[in-house]
Order: C-alpha cells, then sequence, then structure tokens
C-alpha cells in the first residue's frame, strides 16, 4: 500500500461496521429485567432536591439541619429579640436628687445622682431619663418631662438638699 493513501476497512459480513450506528435488538416500549428507564431516579439515590427518594416518594429535606447555630459562648445571642419595656425600666427625674450646683461666668452645671449611686453633670438642654433640663437656679433646676400620650407635659423641679 502507498503511503499517504488512506486505508480502507473491510469488515466480515455480519459484523458491525465501525463507527456505524448498532441496530436494537428489543422491540420498542419492551423491557428488560432489572433494566432502569432513563432520567428516572434510583430508589435510596439523592434527587436533584438533595433528598433521597423512598419507594418513589419524595422526602422534603429538613429544613433546621441546614441552619447554622451561633455560638454565644458567653456573649449576648444577637439574632434574638429583645423585651423592651417602657416607663418603669428606664430613669426618672423624679427619681433621681440635686446633689450640687457649679456655676462659672459662662455657665452653670447640675450635679444629679440617680438612685443606683451613679452621677450625671448635666447643663441646660441635656436629657436624663426622662426629662430635659431647662434651667439651673441658684438651689434648684427645673426639668421638662415627657408626658405619656395624651397628657400635658409636666415640670419637675429638683432642690439642692440643705445639710
Amino acid at each position: 500500500m502507498p503511503t499517504g493513501a488512506p486505508a480502507s476497512v473491510v469488515a466480515a459480513p455480519g459484523a458491525p461496521t465501525p463507527g456505524a450506528p448498532t441496530p436494537a435488538t428489543s422491540a420498542p416500549g419492551a423491557s428488560t429485567p432489572g433494566a432502569m428507564t432513563p432520567g428516572a431516579p434510583t430508589p435510596g439515590a439523592p434527587t436533584p432536591g438533595g433528598a433521597p427518594t423512598v419507594a418513589g416518594e419524595n422526602v422534603p429535606p429538613d429544613p433546621s439541619a441546614a441552619v447554622p447555630k451561633y455560638q454565644s459562648r458567653g456573649r449576648r445571642d444577637p439574632f434574638e429579640t429583645l423585651e423592651v419595656r417602657e416607663g418603669s425600666g428606664g430613669l426618672t427625674v423624679a427619681a433621681t436628687r440635686l446633689t450640687g450646683i457649679i456655676r462659672s461666668n459662662r455657665s452653670a452645671l447640675a450635679l444629679i445622682e440617680a438612685p443606683d449611686g451613679i452621677g450625671y453633670i448635666l447643663k441646660p438642654g441635656d436629657t436624663l431619663g426622662d426629662g430635659r433640663l431647662l434651667e439651673i437656679g441658684s438651689d434648684s433646676v427645673v426639668f421638662a418631662v415627657a408626658a405619656k400620650a395624651g397628657a400635658p407635659g409636666n415640670r419637675v423641679v429638683l432642690k439642692l438638699a440643705t445639710n
């Protein structure tokens, strides 16, 4: 055979030709025992949704299994809702006491002590709890206290204790 010439393949009679499609040996619609239909899920195998099939049923995946849990390690969980208490939990001006007044040429400051012993230094316009400091007198301070819904605003006067 000369070099560079295409080689021809001769097959024996009844043998399949290489590259030619093979004929089907069974009739269309006939099934072979143990054969699976193309595209049918295998029992017990995961489906595209991720859940295994059981005897032809599709079992939905457990949504709580995929959700990560927060590891608090002694800290507050930021994903839990907080309970907010109105009124009773916050600081009120009526519960505080005036412990001192500091005056200078330019301004005056009020020294206020909360029931828990924490001290606050306030100037007119500052807020403390449910009130806003309006004015600082020689021996007293005046707060405008936020009123509850529908009630008029109140004024609370704290006097300096004379001991």
